[in-house]
């Protein structure tokens, strides 16, 4: 599979597996499922694993270790995020999003003490002695706070070589611009925010990245599934859709089969073209998912469809396609 440099010394594959839909999001998975589905995407090459604490509040990070550990250390790498502990709520209510998950539930924290406990929570689950990139989750509310402590911290285990790369990783781009501006970051995780759907990164993130050679991790490419399955009660930005986003993905969905090609194809390699993307996370739930996503990065996509999504103005008209079109 062809690799990338994410980050000074750190090369990834252009292709990673996020580990979201493992932690139960929207459903639950089986532990057997989860196993086969990181198994697959390792057996197609895959050597770059993204997962957080949130994610299905630590099941998503015990799932992926189990499979990692397995592995030579210097043969894959793994991005985990900071900003949120794990503590035990018992009797908590069923979570909106993660599903069949432990009994604790996330609580913010982007403090310097609280980061480096973070950081050595996740590695006891995942059961390994390092990880490459750590990246503040979702600190939407808290900038000083990540500021000043979080990012502090993640320097200071930069520095002494604990981890090869940091960052942020958010739904948003205009806080991601400010960090590159505030703070000694290598990387972005950037989700839904550069997909068919979605170019708000284009003007606010992604000029700053190139100046300031920061790496991009893309998620959230199918923008939590109707570029998937665009139907009423898909998810975008995990919720349900809007009638008026449903009808654009329906009509992209038309286009494509016009050009004899799939959504889902148009819509990673739509992403993948940015020359600012260096990862495309796909998420997964089961080995067939993985297969999928993975073939449709290879997809035959005709250039007259980008022709006509270009002359309809699906895109911003900044946006880079495929072949130049």
């Amino acid at each position: 599979m062809k690799r990338a440099r994410l980050a000074e010394g750190l090369d990834v594959t252009a292709i990673g597996l996020g580990t979201a839909p493992l932690g139960g999001l929207f459903s639950p998975v089986s532990d057997a499922d989860a196993e086969a589905t990181i198994e697959r995407a390792w057996s197609l090459g895959v050597r770059f694993f993204d997962t957080a604490p949130l994610y299905g509040f630590g099941l998503a990070e015990r799932r992926l270790g189990s499979f990692l550990r397995q592995q030579k250390r210097d043969s894959f790498a793994i991005s985990t995020k900071v900003g949120r502990l794990l503590r035990s709520a018992t009797a908590a209510p069923e979570d909106d999003h993660y599903k069949g998950t432990p009994a604790e539930r996330p609580q913010f924290d982007f403090s310097y003490d609280g980061v480096m406990r973070s950081v050595e929570e996740s590695l006891a689950r995942l059961g390994l002695d390092r990880v490459d990139v750590l990246l503040v989750h979702d600190p939407d509310d808290h900038y000083e706070d990540a500021v000043a402590g979080a990012f502090r911290a993640l320097r200071r285990l930069r520095d002494d070589g604990t981890v090869k790369a940091i960052g942020a990783g958010m739904n948003q781009s205009e806080m991601l611009a400010r960090f590159a501006e505030a703070a000694p970051v290598d990387c972005f995780l950037l989700a839904g925010r550069y997909t068919l759907l979605d170019q708000g990164a284009l003007t606010t993130l992604f000029p700053i990245c190139h100046a300031k050679s920061i790496g991009i991790i893309l998620g959230g490419i199918y923008n939590s599934g109707i570029l998937a399955n665009p139907r009423t009660g898909a998810k975008f930005n995990y919720e349900d859709a809007d009638a008026a986003l449903v009808a654009r993905a329906l009509a992209l969905e038309a286009l494509c089969r016009k050009h004899g090609t799939e959504l889902k194809a148009a819509a990673v390699q739509f992403c993948m073209t940015h020359p600012a993307v260096t990862v495309a996370l796909q998420g997964a739930r089961t080995a067939v998912e993985v297969l999928d996503n993975i073939a449709m990065a290879e997809r035959l996509v005709p250039s007259s469809f980008w022709q006509e999504l270009r002359e309809r103005k699906f895109v911003d008209a900044s946006a880079p396609l495929p072949g130049g079109a």
